[in-house]
């Protein structure tokens, strides 16, 4: 019982050492653009522009929204949608707009769906009869 203990410590730092070497690629930090982050295979990300003179993270949230519907429109099939804005990732899914500082870290809550579609802030989500 006594070696198990020093082989589970030794485990848990070796895992929290590979953590720390995983790849964390920043989202520009270019102010007002807005861009869309595709993942690839490699574990890279590339950044396509979408807009700019984009004045805050809900204009760019929109622009990725109608450029999500417009490749709907297309045939396209794709629900979710990854951008960045100012530093910052943004994650469009089907229940709403997801912020995080880094790729795979903790996401926050940035906008709502309406029943009808639509993207709306929390304070006008909860005014919703």
């Amino acid at each position: 019982m006594s070696r198990i203990l020093p082989l589970a410590i030794a485990g848990l730092a070796a895992v929290f050492a590979l953590d720390g070497c995983a790849k964390q690629i920043a989202a520009p930090t270019t102010t007002g653009v807005c861009w869309q982050a595709i993942p690839l295979k490699n574990g890279d990300i590339k950044f396509n522009k979408v807009s700019e003179h984009e004045p805050a993270m809900e204009n760019c949230a929109a622009s990725l929204e109608g450029m999500r519907l417009r490749f709907l429109s297309m045939g396209g099939n794709k629900q979710e949608v990854i951008g960045a804005y100012q530093g910052n990732y943004l994650f469009l899914e089907p229940n709403g707009i997801f912020m995080s500082q880094s790729f795979n870290g903790n996401r926050y809550f940035a906008l709502g769906r309406t029943a009808d579609g639509r993207l709306a802030t929390a304070a006008a989500l909860s005014q919703q009869p």
